[in-house]
């Protein structure tokens, strides 16, 4: 995985050490987590509140985002869990956490990056960027809130050079709205396992990659269906490696050092 992300960064001329790894380990259990971080994977991430709840402590050494969609009723234990929230999708969310944070995070601001729906995709939640260059500076007025950069998830390709408009555009918005505003930190959440390459080389520092690293995960939706795997399109498939970590926790011996 590191063999990758320095090919894209030595591709466009960025140093490796401006690219965070951010394993996500939505349903993998904390005993494969454990063995992760002695991996060298220290920061992980959750799409639950509750999931990242239960495994939290009981893996040492990590880092914790949260990278899902955050409900306002659970801001404040995503906020007793997390050092960084990825998903801050609109203003309302973001004045909530700013008062909590008074409460429960009171000894520094609390990092966060704004979720952007770039491509206007109804099936996901975040910023338009037009309603975020209304709202920008009214967020970096929130006392309690250290706003660190964008995150976006990109559209569902078939390859992930379909995927590099959208990470362009992230790009292109945090520099517009950086322009005068020394309070909007630089980062770029964008790129998952198909396509993080791509997103580096159009400027993403942090890449959260799940499926590349643990493996095809089983898991229900609701109560309504059976526990089942998700897999992924054909041409996904074929450019599909050998995880990281094995199912039962062992580091893949021809994975780069950490």
């Amino acid at each position: 995985m590191l063999v990758q992300i320095a090919a894209a960064c030595a591709r466009v001329g960025r140093d490796l050490a401006g690219v965070t790894l951010v394993a996500v380990s939505k349903t993998v259990p904390a005993e494969r987590l454990r063995a992760a971080v002695e991996a060298g994977l220290t920061v992980l991430a959750e799409n639950r509140v509750q999931e990242g709840e239960a495994k939290a402590p009981h893996v040492s050494g990590a880092t914790w985002h949260l990278v899902g969609p955050l409900q306002s009723n659970k801001a404040r234990r995503a906020l007793e869990t997390f050092t960084l929230i990825q998903s801050v999708d609109s203003t309302d969310l973001a004045r909530r956490l700013d008062r909590l944070a008074a409460e429960v995070r009171p000894d520094a601001p609390v990092p966060v990056l704004l979720q952007v729906n770039v491509d206007d995709d109804a099936a996901k939640a975040g910023f338009e960027p037009a309603a975020l260059t209304e709202a920008i500076d009214e967020v970096l007025e929130l006392p309690r809130l250290d706003v660190r950069g964008l995150m976006t998830i990109g559209r569902l390709t078939d390859g992930p050079e379909e995927a590099r408009p959208t990470f362009r555009a992230l790009r292109e918005l945090s520099e517009r709205l950086r322009n005068g505003r020394p309070r909007l930190g630089p980062e770029l959440s964008m790129g998952m396992s198909a396509d993080f390459a791509v997103a580096i080389e159009e400027g993403a520092t942090m890449v959260r990659v799940g499926r590349a690293l643990f493996g095809e995960r089983r898991h229900e939706h609701d109560g309504s269906e059976r526990p089942h795997t998700h897999v992924a399109p054909q041409a996904v498939q074929a450019r599909a490696r050998k995880p990281l970590l094995d199912s039962g926790g062992e580091a893949d011996p021809g994975a780069p050092p950490r």
